[in-house]
């Protein structure tokens, strides 16, 4: 962190490489599991691992009626896509990927977004749009979720505590448009601590009640 600037420097060095016997194993973990209601895959895969496992796991997930839930990039989200996912969570940049596209303009993202729900390829998709929040699109409803103000002291990790806040509501009953809230609630309250520090549930509880109050997108725009 320069202090005078206020910019971050990160530095993302590549994970340890898995050979074919490695990955495998991984695979075969997940196929084990019992009882379970969603599987996330989330972020770049290490060295070695080929682009179509986020697309095997999701033949997985749905031989055990589990809904598989996607934060990635490049041709591993292309192919998990392909596959078949329940949510969806790309940013700009990577529905532009998926469009073909290398720029999209914010009015363009729900028909891209309802067109690849319309297809089949997923049910929900929660665009990610950094401080501006996240368009929820669904077939039913599209919907701008806009969080409080507040004062960002790092990004790290708020796009991992959106999606941890999206599955943990709908694992105990909400509905994705509270669950999306609550997922931009995490996100948002994950930026206000330093470094790679992540949400406090306190302030988490506090943007999501600012959040649902009635009339507040109007008074935030």
């Amino acid at each position: 962190m320069d202090e005078s600037s206020n910019n971050q420097y990160r530095f993302g060095m590549p994970g340890a490489g898995l050979n074919e016997t490695e990955y495998n194993l991984c695979l075969k973990a997940v196929e084990e599991l019992d009882d379970v209601s969603f599987i996330i895959a989330s972020g770049s895969l290490p060295p070695g691992v080929p682009s179509n496992v986020y697309a095997r796991i999701s033949k997985i997930a749905r031989a055990k009626k589990a809904k598989f839930i996607v934060d990635t990039s490049g041709d591993s989200l292309k192919q998990a896509i392909e596959e078949g996912v329940y949510l969806l969570k790309p940013n700009l940049g990577e529905l532009s990927y998926l469009a073909g596209k290398k720029y999209l303009q914010f009015s363009e993202t729900e028909e891209i977004a309802k067109h690849i729900i319309e297809s089949g390829k997923c049910e929900v998709m929660v665009i990610s749009m950094g401080a501006e929040g996240a368009l929820l699109v669904t077939n039913e409803m599209t919907e701008m979720i806009v969080p409080p103000g507040v004062i960002r002291k790092s990004t790290v990790g708020a796009g991992d505590s959106m999606v941890a806040g999206i599955v943990y509501y709908l694992s105990i009953g909400k509905t994705i448009h509270e669950a999306a809230q609550y997922g931009v609630a995490c996100g948002t309250a994950a930026t206000m601590n330093p470094g790679t520090e992540l949400c406090r549930k306190v302030d988490v509880e506090k943007l999501y009640l600012e959040i649902k109050e009635p009339g507040f997108l109007k008074k935030s725009k």
